[in-house]
């Protein structure tokens, strides 16, 4: 361990490692399994992150926070809604398939919703991809609550695609509802 980056950057490092390695399964991952890898007395974990699941979190919002922060989108788009659908779908997708670590970074953000969380960093990606066809005053208010719909959605599990009409299980059934949802939002934006 590189005594420079201290002893809580480097529990981070490691239990990054891990995560990514079991693919988000963080229930294969233990605290003792950390401090060995991490080559650390066990205590340390609860020292500085009070328990092994806000440490994970912790490192679950750092992949988040990166994979949000390197989104782009190459292709262009005719207008605004085009654009937020296109984003949106990949954002969508990207929960389902990194499903385990979704759950961790969706509920930590709704326990510490923060300027620097998941959660708002994506509201702000989406931002992005509003130019030209919503008003200034509508565009946070609009990714909000697209994100926000997604999230409940993909959180509510096969319940919640029963209650809405869309097998979200498949990546054609999350495009609807995405798709469907935007152009919901932008009538209701259209018509304010």
């Amino acid at each position: 361990m590189a005594k420079s980056k201290g002893v809580k950057e480097h529990i981070i490092e490691v239990t990054t490692d891990l995560i990514l390695q079991y693919e988000g399964d963080t229930d294969r991952i233990t605290a003792r399994m950390i401090a060995g890898k991490a080559d650390i007395a066990l205590g340390l974990i609860n020292y500085h992150f009070g328990s092994k699941e806000n440490l994970i979190a912790e490192c679950v919002q750092r992949i988040f926070g990166k994979v949000v922060s390197s989104f782009q989108m190459t292709q262009t788009y005719e207008t605004d809604q085009e654009r937020l659908t296109a984003w949106a779908v990949s954002v969508f997708d990207f929960l389902y398939t990194h499903s385990a670590m979704s759950h961790i970074s969706i509920l930590g953000d709704l326990q510490a919703y923060t300027p620097r969380c998941s959660s708002v960093l994506t509201q702000r990606g989406f931002l992005f991809a509003l130019k030209n066809d919503v008003a200034d005053g509508d565009r946070a208010i609009l990714a909000f609550t697209l994100l926000s719909a997604m999230q409940t959605a993909f959180l509510g599990g096969q319940t919640a695609g029963m209650l809405l009409g869309f097998d979200l299980t498949v990546p054609e059934g999350r495009a609807a509802y995405v798709t469907k949802l935007v152009n919901m939002l932008f009538e209701g934006a259209r018509s304010l």
